[in-house]
């Protein structure tokens, strides 16, 4: 006997009198499903035949298959849209009800080739799919559209056709299916509709609370019920769920724009090639990471001068399809670096709200044009570090590769495997153009250092102040210099004179001052020079030397902030105010006691290079610089 009486249930006393004196005894929760208990009741007690997959316990089961996010379940319809062929596909949030009490329905739109009623039949069902395990396209395994739906809502509504005005239906009722007795669970078969329900109507017709402003700023599919046929066009397929009592945030603003700004990166290619991604009537954009795309949001971005990263690196890469496998398959690898030169000087606000270059988008991995996974990759050397966030690689594969990426049925994510990352890594080019691209990100940002500012550096400020107050002076400026001396302060305002200066705002500015703090970049230096021309104490910072890296600029990232608010500095970190101040007190201390070191060493020498002195100091100041340099690198 396959089936129960659906009113037919297993009292306490009978289910206590056939596992009285086991070694097993069910013991279900709460909430558990109660068909699926008289199920497995049945199976117990009289020995019936076993179903290989526990319907009823199932598809709650399936409930908490785990997705990232809400934009990330949702994108398991918006793949299989693409899939399907479609050139338009539109994300709805609904949100009815008062504050603190939202309902809010999800439903996603394509123009797709929709699907005959038996092909519907069989998409409804868990496993079922047209193209399993093909792995060419974006899905795999027929499971992703009915544990996505389940995950936000108890109830997924399917309607699809490939004719005007006949809209087959299927619906999955979790509760429904947990409350059926039978062994074996059946799908019924698709009902034909002449016309969407009135709730989805509304959605497909009117403007959504959100974005604000809906009449000026939304796009919407048919402004009338009278034309919603034609809009919806002779093919189609529409994911409804209702009810949604999953989702990661509670109101539709925030779910909206988090879809939004996910999916314009994850889909930007399928949209660099001309599909049109809505959220709530809204056209998503194309945003791209790598800043490489000619037609990404980016570019759209006043002030930008360069608008385009600089490919550094191109290497198509042969890796085994599976750990042990002799059989491979062709990845490509890139790697970009962002146009600093040009988006350095930008207001921090357009390079962190705008342009996002401060967020972990340091290695894209992209299958089938699809992106899976965004963020820092340890196991290819890209670790989160300021200089890095100005640095993309990009790793293309096709699902070929999809166990060395460890990409799982639900596509939440890459989880790189070793053998993989060891491919990579082997390849020649590679780390060295990694390396070579943090090396110049490094120096050109030295070039952007607050020392690089127009005004003139506190610490300079304060030695100035301080000079008449010291006890001894600074040596004479001998007879030779001060006969050309207006011509050698000219020349040497030519070699410090800011971005912001003339020539002549230089010249003043060096024959006012005692002391400069200015940068160079030069990997056999010591991480700071002295020298004393013209009466004046020049400090030389190496940009290059890990004593810059990894003490002065990120003081002086940290003492960049003067707002009250709290703010995020590359990493991560919360910066207040007090915070910032305190950074910038100690980078004064820093630079004073360089300074103030230039200066004694000023007085000592005298201003004569070649003395015994000055040699002294010159071998010092290395072995100092070298000795320093280990301690810093050193775990």
């Amino acid at each position: 006997m396959n089936d129960f009486d659906s009113n037919d249930d297993v009292s306490p006393d009978t289910e206590a009198s056939f596992t009285r004196g086991s070694d097993f005894s069910p013991k279900w929760g709460e909430n558990a499903p109660r068909g699926g208990k008289t199920v497995l009741t049945r199976v117990l007690k009289d020995g019936s035949k076993v179903p290989l997959f526990l319907g009823q316990t199932l598809v709650n089961s399936l409930r908490d298959v785990g997705y990232n996010s809400t934009t990330s379940a949702l994108c398991e319809h918006v793949d299989n849209a693409i899939q399907a062929g479609a050139t338009e596909v539109r994300v709805y949030f609904h949100q009815a009800g008062k504050r603190g009490e939202y309902k809010i329905a999800c439903l996603v739109l394509d123009n797709g080739n929709g699907m005959a009623p038996h092909v519907l039949k069989v998409a409804s069902s868990f496993g079922g799919s047209m193209t399993y395990d093909n792995r060419s396209g974006i899905g795999r395994f027929g499971m992703g559209m009915k544990t996505a739906a389940l995950s936000m809502s108890p109830v997924l509504e399917i309607y699809s056709w490939q004719e005007k005005y006949g809209y087959y239906n299927m619906t999955l009722d979790v509760n429904e299916i947990g409350s059926n007795k039978s062994n074996l669970i059946e799908l019924p078969d698709p009902t034909l509709h002449d016309v969407l329900p009135s709730e989805i109507n509304d959605i497909l017709c009117h403007p959504m609370d959100f974005p604000k402003n809906p009449q000026s700023s939304q796009d919407l599919l048919a402004e009338f019920d009278s034309e919603l046929p034609e809009a919806l066009g002779s093919s189609g397929t529409i994911i409804f769920m209702p009810e949604c009592d999953r989702l990661t945030f509670k109101k539709a603003q925030t779910l909206v724009d988090h879809a939004t700004k996910e999916m314009g990166r994850i889909y930007r290619r399928f949209i660099d090639k001309g599909l049109r991604l809505y959220v709530n009537n809204r056209l998503v954009q194309a945003f791209d990471p790598t800043y490489w795309m000619k037609n990404a949001r980016h570019t759209r971005i006043e002030g930008l001068t360069e608008t385009r990263s600089k490919l550094v690196g191109s290497w198509p890469i042969e890796v085994p399809i599976s750990e042990g496998s002799t059989t491979t398959t062709t990845i490509h690898v890139k790697v970009f670096a962002l146009p600093y030169d040009d988006w350095g000087s930008l207001p921090r606000k357009v390079l962190k709200n705008d342009l996002h270059v401060f967020d972990d988008y340091a290695v894209s991995f992209m299958r089938n044009d699809r992106e899976v996974e965004i963020g820092w990759e340890p196991k290819l050397k890209i670790k989160k570090h300021h200089i890095s966030h100005w640095l993309r690689v990009e790793v293309n594969f096709s699902g070929e590769a999809d166990e060395g990426f460890g990409v799982a049925a639900n596509k939440q994510g890459a989880r790189l495997k070793e053998y993989v990352a060891e491919e990579i890594l082997k390849h020649p080019e590679f780390l060295e153009t990694v390396s070579g691209v943090r090396s110049a990100i490094q120096q050109a940002q030295a070039k952007r250092s607050s020392l690089r500012s127009g005004k003139i550096t506190e610490g300079d400020r304060r030695a100035n102040e301080a000079e008449a107050f010291q006890a001894k002076p600074l040596p004479e400026i001998p007879a030779e210099e001060q006969e050309a001396l207006e011509q050698n302060l000219r020349g040497l305002a030519v070699s410090l004179k800011r971005e912001d200066e003339t020539d002549e705002q230089a010249f003043e500015r060096i024959k006012q001052s005692k002391y400069f703090t200015r940068t160079t970049h030069d990997e056999y230096w010591p991480f700071y020079h002295c020298d004393f021309k013209f009466g004046k104490v020049i400090l030389t910072v190496n940009t290059a030397h890990p004593f810059f890296t990894k003490v002065w600029q990120p003081l002086s990232e940290l003492a960049s902030t003067t707002d009250a608010a709290t703010e995020m500095s590359d990493d991560g970190l919360e910066i207040t105010a007090d915070v910032s101040a305190i950074c910038r007190e100690a980078l004064v201390g820093i630079q004073a006691m360089l300074l103030s070191l230039g200066r004694t060493q000023s007085q000592m020498i005298g201003g004569a290079s070649s003395s015994e002195h000055a040699r002294v100091f010159e071998t010092l100041r290395r072995q100092w610089s070298e000795n320093l340099s280990v301690q810093l690198q050193s775990k």
